[in-house]
C-alpha cells in the first residue's frame, strides 16, 4: 500500500456558483467532505497545494485531510471535476471519509506485465479490455495496482478475472469476465466501390485528334499558270 498523501483544507460558509467562481479567482478549489454518517461539509483547498499531489491521486489513493487545524481525517477522492475548456484545472473536489475498520469499494488499476507470445512471435495485438477492477477491501490493504502476467498468452486466447490475484481483497466482477486478449494482426481490406462511388469517378478525358482525311478527298495541287 502506498503512503497516504496529506492535504490542508478549511471550512467555507459561502456556497453557490458565484462563491465558487470567487474562490477559484483567489486560487482556491471548492470541495466537500462526506461519508461515515457525517453531514456533508463545504471546504476549500489551496489550488497550488492540490496541484503538487494531483499526479499521485487515483480513486484508491488514501488522503489525510486536515480541516481548520482539527485532527486529520482519512478520505478517498470520490470525484474530481475539471474545467471542460482547460482540463488541467480542477474546479471541484469530493472527499469521502473512511474508517480503518470498515471495508470500502475502490477501483484499482490493472497492470499487464510481459510481452505475449502471440505478439512477440506471431505479430498479434494485445487488447486490454479491463483497465481497472472494483474490489472490496479494508483501507490499509488497498493495493496500488494489480499485476497480470501476459507472457504466455497466444493469439485468440484471453485472461480473465479468475486469473487475478489480490491479497486481502474481494474482486467484485464475474470470474469469467475477460481482462485482456491477443487478437490476430489486422489486415486492411480494399472494399469494392459502390455504384454511387463508381459513378462519381470522372471518366478519362478523350484524346482530341485531328481526323484523318478520307480517301479521295485529298487536296488537289494548284494548277500552274
Amino acid at each position: 500500500m502506498a503512503q497516504p498523501v496529506t492535504l490542508q483544507a478549511r471550512t467555507r460558509h459561502e456556497t453557490g456558483k458565484g462563491a465558487a467562481r470567487t474562490f477559484r479567482r483567489q486560487g482556491k478549489v471548492p470541495a466537500v467532505i462526506y461519508g461515515h454518517h457525517r453531514e456533508p461539509e463545504a471546504l476549500v483547498v489551496d489550488d497550488a497545494a492540490l496541484a503538487k499531489v494531483l499526479p499521485s491521486l487515483t480513486s484508491s489513493t488514501l488522503v489525510d485531510v486536515t480541516v481548520d487545524e482539527r485532527a486529520p481525517v482519512r478520505v478517498l477522492i470520490r470525484e474530481l471535476q475539471r474545467d471542460p475548456l482547460r482540463p488541467i484545472n480542477v474546479i471541484h473536489l469530493d472527499l469521502y471519509e473512511i474508517r480503518a475498520d470498515e471495508k470500502i469499494t475502490v477501483e484499482v488499476p490493472v497492470h499487464l506485465t510481459g510481452v505475449p507470445d502471440g505478439v512477440r512471435n506471431f505479430g498479434g495485438v494485445l487488447d486490454q479490455l479491463l483497465r481497472t477492477v472494483s474490489v472490496k477491501v479494508f483501507p490499509a490493504d488497498i493495493p496500488e495496482h494489480i499485476d497480470l502476467d501476459v507472457t504466455a498468452l497466444t493469439i485468440g486466447h484471453s485472461l480473465f478475472i479468475r486469473d487475478l490475484v489480490v491479497a486481502k481483497a474481494e474482486i467484485l466482477h464475474p470470474a469469467d469476465q475477460p481482462v485482456c486478449t491477443v487478437v490476430a494482426p489486422r489486415t486492411e481490406e480494399v472494399a469494392a466501390p459502390t455504384p454511387e462511388e463508381a459513378a462519381a469517378v470522372p471518366a478519362e478525358p478523350e484524346l482530341i485528334r485531328k481526323p484523318k482525311e478520307e480517301e479521295g478527298e485529298a487536296e488537289e495541287p494548284e494548277e500552274k499558270a
